[in-house]
């Protein structure tokens, strides 16, 4: 029934050969990873007002020189991963380009960074989807979180049926999103220029909360670079895209950085014009803005709807990024190789799962407060821009021998890196007391995880390893079966002992004297050909003194090693496993971890 439940939710299984059919168009890699940054619009300019108007209503003016100062930070942060793109066209993003010319701890620094930033991109987007939605439906506020978790879930599950499936579903979104704010921004923008856009009427203006300082506008500017995450979601999911990746990647790349600017500034402009105030935990900026262009009719209403569905779907750029991220870094050795492995649809489901869980938990705690969130977001993603672009220059000195143009390519990265390093640092001051030091100390805490999980590989390594002339030794052991009764599951697995040893040992653990006495005598009727030792115990639990026996077998007989052979009895109904105490369970959950011991179990199927 599991099986069926699978199939239908996930789809039937792909062969491996199918992997190169699961690759992305241009159009339907858009839609996948830009999602993120595309969605971002509906945020980015709000933040900046909601920092503003600590100033004062007077201070908003100063949103739109903000919005293109990160306008110009796009632009160049796109021309350095289009140089990243074509240097690695394997993907990995700033992980591998740390990894590989800063050194090893960079590089986990940077890939710590990107997977709590895409885990921080699940739970802000469709945080902010929801927000989006009870700004036109207040009466739904109550249920946020409630909407917030069960989009999780609905796209995890899409997530898990492949790539190109996902891809399918985001696109028609994504470009619904594009056309409607295209086209809000047209009529907008249109009415601004004509005179046929009055400012919205603001009862009374907000009273400066502390002076317009440099710092201020610098949290401002911070705020708002929340547009560039997800910018360096094609560099490391290069490996999806369709031959040739990194032309193809790269193209996709530059038109994601085109209509994310052009979107951000449209935004920022109506929000100055009609002279917007945030207001927090309320009605969003860009809810705001689509009122005072087209009404509350219709037309707001999709604007809203395609709005709250991108910021739901923007997640799907974490979940394309973060299972391939999460296996390249597995791949080292720094994570559980079990993110290296791909499911059923061909997609690193493990890991995509995992991304899930952690996002949902998130968003339990900060209640779905997109406002909470945010001031963690942009940390991680600048930290691995900076390290990306650092990463690039030294790259381009090591191959200056190999490429005639390689001083203009290192200017590019070396730009930058200085310019997002300046933002790093900004973002980090503004709004360390914000939370963002919660994130300053996370990431530290993932790459002694790293670490850990590094060296625990390393001590097994160096454990399994034998030369190839080492003999296989012989092992002298004993066969311990445990019973309860005489029938046929213990038949069963007495005879499967006999086959391994001849020093097969029954033990029975009593706890009713007359019911071991009857036990007795139906064994010595049976006659097995097995000496049945009966160890009678006046309390309940017959764990206990099985281990303590096993404990006396091994220190009297000096064995190397002793199995525990189990009985075990399968109902042919799922359900009949609640019907029974599960004692062969426990059994083998105590003795796993015993040294030198093993443990079989010795299943028999029932008929009925």
């Amino acid at each position: 029934m599991l099986a069926q439940v699978k199939r239908f939710l996930i789809g039937t299984p792909l062969r491996n050969e199918d992997l190169a059919h699961e690759r992305l168009t241009n159009v339907k890699a858009l839609a996948v990873f830009s999602s993120d940054a595309l969605s971002s619009v509906a945020y980015a300019t709000e933040e900046i007002l909601m920092a503003l108007i600590l100033a004062g209503s007077s201070a908003l003016s100063l949103s739109m020189p903000i919005g293109l100062g990160i306008a110009v930070l796009l632009a160049v942060v796109a021309m350095s991963y289009r140089q990243t793109i074509f240097a690695y066209p394997g993907g990995g993003g700033s992980f591998i380009v740390a990894k590989e010319n800063l050194g090893i701890y960079p590089g986990l620094i940077s890939g710590a960074a990107l997977l709590i930033d895409y885990v921080l991109t699940v739970a802000v987007s469709i945080s902010a989807g929801a927000a989006a939605i009870t700004s036109a439906f207040p009466a739904l506020l109550p249920y946020k979180v409630e909407m917030i978790l069960f989009a999780i879930l609905l796209i995890t599950v899409a997530n898990l049926r492949g790539v190109k499936d996902s891809g399918s579903i985001f696109a028609v979104p994504t470009y619904a999103f594009v056309f409607s704010i295209f086209a809000l921004l047209a009529v907008g923008i249109g009415r601004a220029v004509f005179g046929g856009l009055p400012p919205v009427v603001v009862t009374e203006t907000v009273a400066a909360q502390q002076p317009l300082t440099l710092f201020l506008i610098l949290r401002a500017f911070a705020s708002g670079c929340t547009a560039l995450t997800g910018v360096e979601a094609i560099s490391d999911g290069v490996q999806a895209f369709k031959e040739p990746v990194s032309r193809n990647a790269a193209k996709t790349l530059t038109w994601m950085a085109g209509l994310l600017m052009a979107m951000f500034l449209g935004i920022t402009y109506l929000a100055n014009h009609v002279e917007i105030h945030p207001v927090h935990g309320g009605e969003t900026v860009l809810s705001q803005v689509a009122r005072a262009v087209v009404g509350q009719g219709a037309i707001y209403y999709v604007i809203q709807g395609v709005t709250a569905l991108i910021l739901f779907l923007a997640a799907n750029t974490s979940y394309a990024d973060f299972p391939r991220l999460a296996s390249i870094i597995a791949a080292n050795g720094y994570l559980p190789r079990q993110l290296t492995m791909r499911g059923d649809r061909l997609v690193f489901s493990n890991g995509i799962v995992l991304l899930g869980a952690v996002a949902a938990a998130l968003v339990i705690y900060f209640h779905g407060d997109t406002h909470s969130l945010m001031p963690l977001y942009a940390v991680g993603v600048f930290l691995s821009f900076t390290m990306s672009q650092s990463g690039m220059v030294v790259r381009w000195f090591k191959h200056r021998a190999q490429d005639p143009h390689w001083a203009i390519k290192a200017a590019v990265n070396g730009l930058g890196a200085t310019v997002t390093g300046v933002v790093l640092i900004i973002i980090a001051s503004t709004k360390f007391t914000h939370g963002a030091w919660i994130i300053v100390l996370l990431i530290p805490i993932v790459v002694m995880v790293f670490r850990a999980v590094h060296a625990h590989y390393l001590h097994v390594a160096d454990d399994l390893r034998m030369p190839l002339t080492e003999e296989l030794e012989q092992v002298k052991h004993t066969i311990i079966v445990p019973i309860a009764g005489v029938n046929r599951a213990v038949a069963h697995a007495l005879s499967y002992a006999m086959t391994l040893s001849d020093d097969v040992r029954a033990v029975h653990i009593g706890t009713d004297p007359e019911a071991t006495e009857k036990l007795q005598a139906k064994w010595n009727q049976w006659n097995p050909g097995v000496k049945l030792t009966v160890i009678q115990t006046p309390y309940r639990s017959m764990m206990r003194p099985f281990i303590n026996y096993v404990d006396k077998i091994e220190r009297r007989s000096k064995l190397d090693m002793v199995t525990i052979v189990v009985p075990e009895f399968v109902p042919t109904r799922w359900w009949h496993h609640l019907l029974h105490n599960q004692s062969a369970l426990m059994l083998r959950a105590a003795l796993h971890f015993r040294k030198n011991t093993v443990v079989v179990s010795v299943p028999y199927h029932l008929a009925h």
